[in-house]
């Protein structure tokens, strides 16, 4: 399948999944390499409070990793709006850096998308985390768009459902639930 080399797309592996909050004109599952999906930035505004921040998922730098996730055309027209809207849905603490970044799609061929990836030298960088300990903060935190619980059991569920399965969501899903159970 043939990509318009002028159009803007956008790497989705985390909310951006099952919420892009921006028109889309096309969606194909992709890959990004050197880069994998981890809870390992803290969140004090969407899914925390800087009293009791909660975790969510950002792109971490990792040598022969890679990432599964879901690239997105935007819809023509829309493109300065849509980084409008993603600069001020994902720069909110300036933890997350905007990047181009290569993509491959699963169905052949590739172009370049923006994406979001954790700054490494923000103090939200909590990389290396257990997932015990992951799984307690989501479990007990919420922010300004709900619940932590709600982001991981939204995020693992769409991943699931497009068959890019992520064990570590998967085992966060049945610990956290059996942290909230009681």
């Amino acid at each position: 399948m043939a990509t318009d080399d002028s159009a803007l797309w956008v790497f989705g592996y985390g909310s951006l999944i099952w919420n892009p909050g921006f028109e889309v004109a096309e969606r194909r599952l992709a890959r990004l390499p050197g880069w994998h999906r981890s809870f390992c930035m803290s969140s004090i505004h969407h899914r925390g409070t800087v009293e009791a921040p909660g975790l969510v998922l950002a792109l971490d730098a990792a040598e022969g990793a890679h990432c599964d996730g879901v690239g997105f055309r935007v819809e023509p027209g829309q493109e300065a709006a849509t980084i409008d809207y993603l600069r001020a849905r994902e720069l909110v603490s300036s933890a997350y850096l905007e990047r181009e970044v290569p993509i491959t799609f699963h169905d052949g061929g590739g172009v370049t998308a923006v994406t979001y990836v954790i700054d490494p030298e923000h103090e939200q960088y909590v990389a290396g985390m257990r997932l015990e300990d992951q799984a307690r903060i989501i479990a007990g935190a919420t922010g300004g768009r709900g619940p932590n619980d709600e982001y991981l059991y939204n995020t693992a569920a769409h991943l699931a459902e497009l068959g890019l399965g992520d064990d570590d969501l998967d085992w966060l899903v049945t610990r956290v639930r059996q942290l909230t159970a009681g």
